[in-house]
C-alpha cells in the first residue's frame, strides 16, 4: 500500500523523542501520519515540532469540547511506540484510562492494523505480566516486535540510553504498511 493514514502513539520512553523518524519513513511512503502521546511521553517529544511536520495537533488529551470536529482521517495502520512496561500491560488489559489508551483500545477493537515495539530492559520483559500480555496482544492479533525473531530484544537494566539510538522506527513502519496491505 502506497500512501494511507499511520496513527502513532508514543509512551514515555526515551526514544520517544525520535519519533520523527517514524512519522519521516511514514511521509516518505506517500502516507500522512499523526501523533498521539500518552501524558508521560509529552514530557519527551517536540511537540511543536512534530506538529510540524505533520501537520496535525499533538493529541493527549480528550477533546475540550463535544462540539469539536475529529479532524484525523481514517487509519490504515496504527504504531505504538515507543511502548513502555506499563502502556504493554494496560493495552493487553483493555484499560483506557488516558485519551493514548483509549484511542489505542478503539482502534485495536476495530481490527486497525497494530504494530507495537516495547522498550523494556530484561528485569521487566522477564515478569510474567509482561510475558502474558504480549502473549495476549498477539493472540489478539497484534504485530508486536519483540524477541530475537524481530531482531528487538530487551535491553540490560540501568542500559537504555545506549540502546535508544538503535530503536527500530523503520522496521515498525514497514511492518505496519505490510499489515495494512494484507488487510
Amino acid at each position: 500500500m502506497t500512501g494511507g493514514h499511520l496513527q502513532i502513539v508514543v509512551c514515555g520512553a526515551g526514544p520517544a523523542s525520535d519519533v520523527a523518524h517514524l512519522v519521516r519513513a511514514a511521509q516518505q511512503q506517500s502516507w500522512t501520519a499523526a501523533v498521539t502521546a500518552t501524558p508521560s511521553a509529552m514530557d519527551f517529544i517536540d511537540v511543536p515540532g512534530i506538529e510540524e511536520l505533520t501537520g496535525a495537533a499533538v493529541r493527549s488529551s480528550y477533546r475540550a469540547s463535544p462540539s469539536e470536529r475529529r479532524s484525523l482521517p481514517i487509519t490504515d495502520a496504527l504504531v505504538i511506540a515507543p511502548a513502555t512496561y506499563n502502556s504493554i500491560n494496560k493495552i493487553a488489559l483493555g484499560l483506557a484510562d488516558n485519551y493514548a489508551m483509549t484511542s489505542v483500545a478503539e482502534l485495536i477493537g476495530r481490527q486497525v492494523p497494530t504494530v507495537i515495539v516495547p522498550f523494556v530492559n530484561a528485569a521487566l520483559a522477564a515478569r510474567a505480566p509482561f510475558r502474558s500480555a504480549v502473549a495476549s496482544l498477539r493472540d489478539e492479533g497484534v504485530r508486536v516486535l519483540f524477541g530475537p525473531d524481530d531482531q528487538w530484544e530487551p535491553h540490560p537494566p540501568g542500559s537504555g540510553n545506549e540502546r535508544q539510538q538503535a530503536f527500530p522506527w523503520t522496521m515498525a513502519f514497514e511492518t505496519a504498511g505490510q499489515l495494512a496491505r494484507r488487510s
